[in-house]
């Protein structure tokens, strides 16, 4: 069985010396108190939690996946999930960051994230029950009434109940502007909500004694499209005044979708034959209140990756010390041995970087992403606030698409140290992989990230908030100017951003004359963009392990960090070479090809 050791020493270097995240949040009114002792002991349990619990119960959901009843219709999770679940919400853990007014703890959003990064290492399937009902909550929480506040939001908090986002139909998955669902008006005020929903993760389960579905449905003089959406919340049980349960509501599994990983989640096919449900934020403007969930969940899969990724390192970095295979090709490292340990060989260095890389750098930025949320919910300063929205907006895409590609990537190479050993299912890679491979697909495919970064995020406004970011690398750039300790780390990411500039100009100008440039490109773009964000956290984290060494440290902690610095700008940062010349190659080789694809 893999193991698990919680990275809470990346994970201190990260908020607090790379970040300084307790000064950052003590300038929010909510977290003024908080201090770094407080952060660390709370990582500490959250560890515990995941590596002795979760971990466990991650090949026993791959094994047995998720039962349904047809008759019952009800949903039977695996062996250990329901009662790990109970452990979860009486420990507190499901309201660590939500409002105190609704029972939550009120600690830092930037703090769950890094908590749920441990829980996504250990049990990816697991963890997509409770986070999901985040979402839910984030949603109701910006748009609900008054009165679905106070009945959804403390169980929401609690645990006790958990959320889903029902959003695709089995025509349509991206393309909501052509959902079908209906809702009809009830004399009462609530609707009769009618249609098929697909793919609904934690749609129904054994784990929570209600399940709070949000469901997009279009009003009888809807117009069409995407303007045409409205939002329901949409109980498995009605809730009657007194917050007690009432019957079973017209919403029910029809069945569970056989999968290529995540087997411990209920994927499912949801009916609706006149579920009863309310009106949430205003009618035929669903999408844009949907959407606070849908971004919740497009950085939560970013998370799910980043674990996954840092699981398969320490596993396959394990792996590698032990097992021994052939010698070393600059002669016998292990003489005492009859051959060394394939550490010794290139090629398992550079599998074995690559994820490691890929995942400090994925944590230093998701990181970064979370504690820009704590300042857009809580800073009493208004353009805070909005600048720091307006960069988690441009970041919430990279997350999704560049971390869970790095993911993919890394617990693929991770597989492949372990040689026939990783495709066996006893040592648990071959479950990463599966795992990992749903990231780049659901909460909206990498393409349409990519298209929605460099189509809205940065073309959308003519680059004035990538030029914000860019902002950021220029002062770094300024400031390590005469260090030539520095230069490895700066020299490239400055050349990038001058780079990334004129290549973004000159995509602008295209896109004006065919539209399908845009189409060409992105995908690219985005990781592009997402190197020059990653090189950003790298040469940062360079920085501050030569000032830690210079003032006389001796911790080998920062020469690990410098050397996986040094592997990242030589062997993974030349990627981008390559993607602007594909860039610059244009749609040409892509749409002139009738003759390919007859």
């Amino acid at each position: 069985m893999p193991h698990y050791q919680p990275p809470l020493r990346d994970m201190h270097f990260v908020l607090h010396e790379l970040h300084g995240a307790v000064s950052q949040l003590k300038a929010l009114p909510a977290h003024a108190d908080l201090d770094e002792e407080t952060l660390n002991a709370v990582l500490e349990e959250g560890g515990k939690f995941a590596s002795e619990v979760l971990l466990p119960l991650n090949l026993v959901g791959d094994i047995q996946g998720c039962k349904l009843d047809p008759k019952t219709h009800e949903v039977t999770t695996p062996d250990g999930f329901k009662a790990a679940y109970a452990q979860y919400v009486q420990g507190g853990w499901a309201a660590l960051s939500c409002d105190p007014a609704y029972g939550g703890q009120g600690l830092p959003f930037v703090l769950n994230q890094c908590f749920y990064e441990m829980l996504n290492a250990t049990n990816q399937a697991w963890t997509m029950y409770p986070g999901l009902s985040h979402g839910a909550y984030e949603c109701l929480h910006a748009h609900g009434t008054p009165e679905q506040k106070q009945i959804y939001l403390s169980k929401l908090t609690s645990g006790e109940w958990t959320g889903t986002m029902c959003l695709t139909e089995p025509h349509c998955g991206t393309d909501l502007g052509m959902l079908r669902t209906k809702a009809e008006p009830l004399p009462d005020g609530s609707y009769a909500i009618s249609g098929q929903k697909i793919f609904i993760s934690a749609g129904e389960h054994d784990m929570a004694a209600n399940i709070v579905h949000l469901v997009l449905a279009r009003l009888p003089d809807a117009p069409a499209g995407s303007k045409g959406i409205s939002l329901f919340v949409v109980p498995k049980f009605k809730v009657k005044p007194d917050g007690s349960l009432g019957e079973r509501n017209a919403i029910h599994c029809g069945g569970l979708e056989h999968k290529m990983g995540i087997h411990g989640n209920a994927t499912c096919q949801m009916i609706l034959d006149g579920a009863v449900g309310t009106l949430v934020g205003e009618p035929n403007k669903g999408l844009a209140a949907m959407f606070v969930m849908m971004n919740a969940a497009r950085l939560g899969v970013g998370n799910q990756s980043l674990g996954l990724t840092e699981v398969a390192y320490q596993n396959a970095l394990a792996y590698a010390k032990d097992r021994i295979q052939s010698r070393s090709l600059s002669g016998p490292k292990a003489k005492d041995k009859p051959a060394d340990p394939i550490l010794v060989h290139p090629d398992v260095r550079r599998m074995l970087l690559t994820a490691k890389a890929y995942a400090e750098g994925g944590r230093a930025l998701a990181t970064h992403c979370a504690l820009l949320i704590d300042k857009e919910l809580h800073h009493p300063d208004d353009n805070v606030r909005k600048e720091s929205a307006e960069m988690v907006a441009l970041l919430t895409p990279i997350i999704k698409a560049f971390i869970t590609d790095n993911g993919f990537a890394a617990t693929n190479a991770c597989l492949q140290v372990f040689g026939g050993h990783g495709y066996i299912r006893e040592w648990g890679m071959e479950q990463h992989v599966r795992d990992a491979r749903i990231n780049l697909i659901y909460e909206g495919t990498n393409t349409i990230q990519s298209l929605d970064l460099l189509g809205r995020k940065v073309l959308g406004n003519q680059g004035a908030t990538l030029r914000k970011f860019g902002k950021l690398v220029a002062a770094l750039v300024q400031e390590c100017a005469t260090d030539a300790a520095m230069a490895p780390y700066i020299k490239p990411l400055a050349m990038l951003g001058e780079q990334l500039t004129q290549l973004t100009t000159e995509l602008g100008l295209k896109a004006m004359q065919n539209p399908d440039e845009v189409g060409a490109a992105a995908v690219d773009y985005l990781r592009l963009v997402g190197h020059l964000v990653m090189a950003y956290f790298w040469a940062r984290m360079a920085q501050v392990a030569l000032r830690t060494v210079a003032s006389g440290s001796t911790d080998s902690f920062y020469a690990n960090k410098l050397q996986t610095a040094r592997f990242y700008f030589a062997q993974l940062f030349p990627e981008t070479a390559t993607l602007m010349q594909r860039i610059r190659a244009g749609s040409d080789s892509l749409m002139d090809t009738q003759a390919a694809l007859a």
